[in-house]
């Protein structure tokens, strides 16, 4: 089974105009729990004592799962992070030519020098730690292969592909997630932008590649275009996977309230998942075959993540929207007026670029 790491406490909290208070965080820790994240990665301890008091309030909740820090690969960073009790980290570091030059000025024995003497310590520390191979996506293949298993023999527990700028495809990612599987036992998991739209088809690809583990931040919040969704990994993982987990449809809703609420971001209406009109039919040929089998049109049903399915009454409604809610007040339709009142229907929204309501159609259906 793969493992969903959610970093909405980290990565997401890096959006541009994000600020989370103690308060959100500690109540988003608790609703991912509640809501199906295995792991969480929850702060920068390095950023100064009130990120560190942030982290050990979100320890306190005792959750059943994995708590992560993210750190720079550096004695620094490892040490705020042993301050506030933490048992598991991310060491991060650039593996692409680009951010060596721009971080190490091209000193790769450097960066590995760093790189062991802080896997080192947190090992003899007790800690769980993965290696964050920042812009993978953009570095050789093969010389993430031996960062990987230079890793590995000083004893790390998994690598992380980060996608950073979010440039790959699925194929893409595919391919490249197959072939470090085949040089390393080293666990691999997923870190995906979505700078091209991509972000969680990424994630998938590199699942069914071989990948253990997938970062994701609720509503995909985070840098520039966002990350992998957390809500979307969930789904796929369940009906595309077929995974054994419940999903509480009331705590997901909750989640995503909070963080949208938090992050003063609102949830688009289409979004996957969790939009509000994701369930509305509005396509007559839709709403017919909808009315006959309620997976005709569907791929997951609304209860399973806290919505409710609408029929709209708009432009391309058919006979069968406007029957099923005349019935539905305890109106039997004529045949004949349903097919004059559809014309009238579709001009009124036109024009005022708005569906009708149920009594307004009740009215017109009672003038014909």
């Amino acid at each position: 089974m793969a493992l969903i790491n959610d970093t909405t406490l980290r990565d997401g909290e890096q959006a541009p105009f994000v600020a989370f208070n103690t308060h959100e965080k500690v109540q988003i820790a608790q609703l991912l729990y509640e809501a199906g994240a295995d792991e969480l990665e929850v702060g920068i301890p390095i950023m100064g004592e009130k990120e560190q008091k942030d982290l050990r309030e979100i320890l306190s909740l005792n959750l059943p799962m994995r708590i992560m820090s993210w750190n720079r690969a550096t004695m620094r960073d490892l040490e705020a992070s042993l301050k506030c009790g933490i048992k598991a980290v991310d060491l991060s570091i650039p593996v692409s030519s680009v951010l060596i030059d721009v971080k190490f000025g091209g000193n790769i024995d450097k960066l590995l020098k760093n790189l062991e003497a802080v896997i080192v310590m947190a090992k003899k520390e007790g800690l769980f730690v993965c290696i964050g191979g920042e812009d993978a996506s953009r570095a050789d293949n093969e010389f993430l292969k031996s960062i990987m298993m230079f890793a590995q023999d000083l004893g790390a527990d998994r690598f992380r592909y980060c996608d950073t700028v979010g440039v790959l495809t699925p194929m893409e990612t595919y391919n490249n997630i197959s072939f470090l599987k085949g040089g390393s036992t080293l666990d691999i998991e997923m870190h995906t932008h979505n700078d091209f739209g991509m972000a969680t088809a990424n994630s998938i690809a590199g699942i069914e590649a071989g990948a253990m583990s997938a970062n994701t931040t609720v509503i995909g919040l985070g840098e520039r275009a966002g990350n992998a969704s957390f809500e979307q990994i969930l789904m796929s993982l369940v009906h595309q996977f077929g995974e054994k987990r419940k999903i509480n449809p009331i705590k997901l809703r909750e989640l995503a309230s909070c963080v949208s609420l938090s992050a003063n971001k609102p949830i688009c209406r289409d979004l996957p998942i969790i939009g509000e009109h994701i369930f509305s039919h509005e396509s007559g040929i839709h709403v017919s075959g909808m009315i006959k089998s309620k997976n005709a049109y569907e791929a997951f049903t609304p209860n399973e993540v806290g919505l409710i399915r609408q029929y709209p009454i708009g432009k391309h409604s058919g006979g069968a929207t406007l029957s099923y809610h005349l019935n539905k007040l305890g109106i039997h339709p004529i045949k004949e007026k349903i097919a004059s009142l559809l014309p009238l229907v579709r001009e009124i929204v036109t024009n005022r670029k708005q569906v009708l309501s149920v009594l307004e159609l009740k009215e017109l259906y009672q003038c014909l």
